[in-house]
């Protein structure tokens, strides 16, 4: 029995392994036949394990935090109900008098069962062991006691070895030997256990300790790398994930391994932790068993990710309340990153422990050099050290020296000195942070072009980031609650830090061509770096965190070193630093209204450079698949035309000017007669000219000539455009009204997301639409079936072949996690944002066919659209449209945009859709 059942109390309410044992006994008298004995005891055993679940799940309800004791609880139950099997199974349908040497069998607990952990619905791992070849009634009593198994529901994952097998699998199989490192005895012959364990630290772990730790280190790696490789995810998996239970695990299979400790406990007599790391461990071990039962208690099934949807309801169930401005699942999932950078420490002092006892160990990184001045810090196995216990003491500024120390001379830092850094962090007082050295120090790991990223990290982790800067303390671990972030806000804004870093080295040329290229040209590189830090510390506090932040820059900048005028630019950075995004992705770039007034708030090339590079590393520091080369391209587009404008005072290139050399550029490449291209040339209104770059102005141009050559009615044409990571979709057909809504409901129906759309009408009566598309991922829409299935969509929506409100109604629902969130619609009307158009820009919970909505409310007001452009950011969709009334003039009426606006906030609401499903269910 596992030493962690000591801490169940009134076990027999879980299950009375002598009350189902008399009644099994009771089964047996009664019934003759095996089959009916066999289905009886089925039936009593699985009632005893729904009594018994049903009582763990009470005490679960009721002490929610009690992690360990419910993980305990639901191993113990399985011991019982095993035991009860394997008896009932041996006695009453398979007896033998007179069993010899080879009908023996041991059942064995292995894996996380055998450490007597089990969530409500975890695997129960178990292995029979037989002394050598199976028999025919050991095969018939397994056999039996799985299917008795399957009966009750339960998920098995068994073997079958004799102890020679199990030897030399486990010799072969890292997976097998870690597995039979947690082994222990449930029930059966018990001297060939001791047998085969015996046999097992004898030929397998003897002399093997080296070997085995840098194993299973590696696979951590390997999985953290699999995981995000980042404690911060803001979905964490509690189970595999950096900083989750398998981290523990890791550390006590090393020490088993190791040292033969059979308890948590031992690690402590061995060295490998300390009286207070071991209580750090079992809390935090505690708590990551207490969420993964509640986990998987609200899942109903093996879950071991923190989704969106059930974070919410965790919070209630393990009691945290709002605080301090924080929601309760913003603390629970802040206590959550905490307990996850916890697990990391004691990872990092387990191996300084564990280097300490074996000497100079070959699964740790070792530097041999020695730094030429180490200003009293000591070289511990090639990491920095402090000699003493009063070190940070006597000189307070040390606790920022050795970060800045480790980054100059390349060196990591001793897990131990990292313990007594986060022991002595609160020495960061106010007089700490005033030190003009320590400001230096730290400014020089921030600016650094080794590795900022590194270094601060574990500066964050020591705790003496935060203290340093305490508005940076505020954001650690903070939960940012939305489907877009991936990362808590200090993780982003280090990974964003670390980003810069790497464009300014140059290794992410070929991601960010501009970017790379522009950094050399910046006056000031601190400046930059400092506004990264700053652009989302005051996330959380309410209000504009943009406002908020720019007001922490101006006071604390000074203190950092920096000179007023550097001050001010990084205010503006942090106060601006979400506004180039916002023009790119909602606004029309081919208005020259949208680049004027951009370039009225930036005012200065320094700054539209230092606002683009801080705009990239923001965007793609927020996780994993958000940057692609579509947003890069549309910021680079922002950047040019508003560059252009800086370096001629204003004065762009004139309209006609440029539609004449994008004119004369694409009857370059069409070699058309000039008759011709005049002709084709005139169709076209100056709008369309000015909008469309030049690839889609040589593609639309191909297939109207296509089109009108063989007369065809409608003609669709699509373009994969590997350097943005879209596709391009052109329609050509004759304008009517509501043509827009129906392309848009189309390409919702065939499976692709609209990016940004550009309707024109030639004058000669027909529709040249383009749409820029992705899969609903933002991935590449460029599969042939994809394709096709698109363009076939599309034919059949605009011929009439399917009625299009039908097909999007049985649609199943898609993004159901995004449900979790409440997304208030809003609808903006803005009149001076264009000096041809009327801007309507509509905010609302992402949807399927939310833009097909959309469109079709304006097709109903009777509005034409001219452009739209659209940006998502996770759960939140903002969709911009460009429209005038039919006669081509802006609509300034007020009723009207009012009744619009009304209409707009309906459908964004979703209250439209509600009382259409109600009305077709009637």
């Amino acid at each position: 029995m596992s030493w962690r059942f000591n801490s169940l109390v009134n076990r027999r309410a879980i299950i009375d392994r002598r009350v189902v044992s008399e009644a099994l006994a009771e089964i047996a008298e009664k019934h003759d036949r095996v089959e009916a004995r066999r289905d009886a005891a089925a039936a009593l055993v699985k009632a005893a394990m729904v009594a018994g679940r049903a009582e763990l799940q009470r005490r679960l309800l009721e002490h929610p935090s009690r992690g360990l004791e419910a993980a305990a609880g639901y191993a113990f139950l399985t011991d019982q109900m095993l035991r009860l099997i394997f008896d009932f199974t041996i006695t009453a349908l398979y007896p033998v008098t007179n069993r010899t040497a080879s009908e023996r069998i041991t059942l064995i607990a292995v894996g996380g069962y055998g450490r007597g952990e089990m969530a409500p619905f975890s695997d129960i791992d178990v292995m029979f062991l037989t002394p050598w070849k199976q028999t025919a009634w050991g095969e018939q009593v397994i056999e039996t006691m799985l299917y008795l198994l399957w009966d009750l529901g339960l998920k098995v994952g068994h073997s079958t070895r004799s102890v020679d097998d199990m030897i030399r699998m486990a010799k072969s199989d890292l997976t097998i030997r870690t597995a039979l490192l947690e082994s222990r005895y449930v029930w059966g012959d018990q001297p060939l256990y001791d047998e085969a364990s015996a046999r097992f630290r004898k030929e397998v772990v003897a002399g093997t300790a080296r070997a085995f730790i840098a194993d299973k280190l590696a696979e951590r790696d390997t999985r953290h790398q699999r995981m995000g490789d980042s404690r911060y995810v803001v979905e964490p998996n509690l189970k595999e994930g950096k900083g989750g239970l398998r981290d523990l695990h890791t550390l006590f299979w090393i020490g088993k391994y190791a040292y033969q400790v059979q308890s948590v406990n031992e690690l402590v007599d061995k060295g490998l932790l300390t009286a207070p790391e071991l209580r750090q461990f079992l809390k935090a071990e505690n708590f990551l068993w207490a969420v993964r039962c509640n986990l998987h208690d609200i899942a109903g099934r093996a879950e071991e990710r923190l989704t969106f949807d059930v974070q919410r309801e965790l919070a209630v169930r393990m009691r945290y309340a709002e605080r301090g401005g924080m929601s309760a699942v913003e603390r629970f999932m802040r206590h959550y990153f905490l307990v996850a950078r916890q697990v990391g420490d004691l990872t990092g002092l387990f191996l300084a422990h564990l280097d300490e006892s074996f000497g100079r160990a070959a699964w740790l990184p070792t530097i041999t050099r020695k730094p030429k001045k180490l200003h009293g810090f000591t070289l511990r196995r090639g990491r920095i050290g402090v000699p003493n216990d009063r070190f940070f003491h006597e000189d307070p500024v040390r606790l920022i020296e050795m970060f800045a120390l480790a980054d100059s001379e390349n060196l990591d830092i001793h897990p131990l000195a990292m313990r007594q850094a986060g022991r002595d962090a609160n020495l960061v007082n106010e007089k700490v942070r005033q030190d003009p050295r320590a400001n230096a120090l730290f400014l020089s790991v921030l600016t650094s072009k080794n590795r900022p990223e590194t270094v601060l990290r574990w500066m964050s982790e020591a705790g003496v980031f935060g203290r340093f800067i305490p508005d940076f303390g505020r954001v650690v671990a903070q939960m940012q609650y939305d489907m877009y972030h991936h990362y808590t806000v200090d993780e982003h804004t280090i990974r964003a830090i670390g980003l810069l870093a790497l464009i300014e080295a140059g290794k992410l040329k070929s991601d960010h061509p501009l970017s790379t290229a522009i950094i050399r040209q910046l006056v000031s590189r601190r400046v930059l770096y400092v506004a990264v830090l700053l652009h989302d510390i005051a996330k959380g506090r309410g209000g504009d965190h943009s406002e908020i932040g720019a007001e922490i820059a101006l006071k604390l900048c000074p203190r950092l070193g920096l000179t007023p005028a550097e001050t001010e630019t990084v205010a503006w950075l942090v106060r601006y630093h979400l506004l180039m995004s916002s023009t790119a992705f909602k606004r029309d770039l081919s208005d020259f209204k949208t680049i004027l007034d951009f370039v009225e708030v930036v005012a200065s090339p320094e700054r539209l450079r230092l606002l683009l590079i801080l705009t990239v590393v923001d965007i793609r520091a927020v996780g994993p698949g958000i940057w692609n080369a579509w947003k890069g391209q549309l910021l680079g587009d922002l950047y040019e035309g508003a560059e252009e404008v800086l370096r001629l005072g204003h004065k762009q290139t004139g309209r006609s000017e440029r539609i004449a050399a994008k004119q004369a550029a694409l009857a370059t490449e069409l070699r058309w007669p000039q008759t011709k291209f005049a002709a084709y040339a005139k169709r076209h209104a100056d709008p369309y000219w000015v909008a469309e770059p030049a690839d889609a102005l040589l593609r639309n141009a191909q297939l109207v000539e296509a089109a009108d050559t063989s007369k065809q009615p409608l003609s669709i044409a699509t373009h994969v455009d590997e350097a943005s990571g879209t596709t391009l979709v052109s329609v050509y057909a004759s304008d009517h009204p509501g043509l827009f809504y129906r392309i848009a409901g189309a390409i919702s129906l065939g499976g692709a997301n609209i990016l940004d759309a550009r309707i024109h009408t030639t004058r000669d009566g027909m529709a040249l639409d383009n749409f820029v598309v992705a899969d609903p991922l933002d991935r590449p829409f460029n599969e042939p079936t994809q394709l096709a299935r698109l363009k076939r969509t599309i034919e059949d929506v605009l011929t009439g072949k399917v009625r299009l409100a039908d097909k999007l109604a049985a649609r199943p629902l898609a993004r159901r996690r995004a449900d979790v969130f409440k997304v208030e619609p809003n609808v903006l009307m803005d009149n001076r944002a264009s000096n041809r158009y009327t801007v309507v820009e509509v905010s609302a919970l992402d949807r399927p066919a939310l833009l097909y909505s959309l469109t079709n409310t304006f097709f109903n007001a009777r509005v034409t659209i001219h452009s739209a452009h659209i940006a998502t950011y996770g759960e939140r969709a903002t969709d911009t449209f460009y429209i005038t009334d039919l006669t081509g003039e802006k609509i300034d009426n007020g009723p009207r945009l009012k009744a619009l606006e009304k209409r707009l906030l309906e459908v964004a609401s979703g209250a439209v859709e509600r009382a259409e499903t109600v009305q077709a269910a009637q």
